[in-house]
């Protein structure tokens, strides 16, 4: 995962600096994180997961362009996940997804994405 999954990282954290401030954070805390976890993934794994964070940047793309536009009302970012994502998940995605969550909705905290991890942000 060296010089694609660089180029993408750091396109990643270019679209973050249009997100709002805590969505930026967050956002950004998150993939270093994952990015990190991922750096020893075997070939299919580290496929695979290069593949859903080119669609995750697509997809803010999409939405930073929308928002400029003012094609919405309100800024929204992401996606909603179906009962379908949320069956395909492992045991392990659905707890980190659960801590996302709790971070993302505490009001006015300093947003943290794993207690227990190895690497410093």
């Amino acid at each position: 995962m060296a010089g694609g999954a660089r180029r993408l990282y750091r396109r990643i954290l270019q679209l973050h600096r249009a997100l709002p401030p805590a969505l930026r954070d967050l956002g950004d805390r998150y993939v270093k994180e994952e990015f990190r976890r991922h750096r020893a993934a075997g070939p299919a794994e580290a496929q695979r997961f290069l593949r859903e964070w080119e669609n995750y940047a697509a997809l803010i793309q999409q939405q930073i362009n929308d928002d400029k536009q003012n094609l919405r009302e309100k800024a929204v970012y992401g996606i909603q996940l179906t009962e379908e994502n949320l069956n395909d998940f492992r045991d392990e995605q659905i707890g980190q997804l659960k801590e996302l969550m709790d971070e993302a909705t505490k009001p006015h905290k300093k947003i943290t994405i794993s207690k227990d991890s190895e690497y410093k942000t």
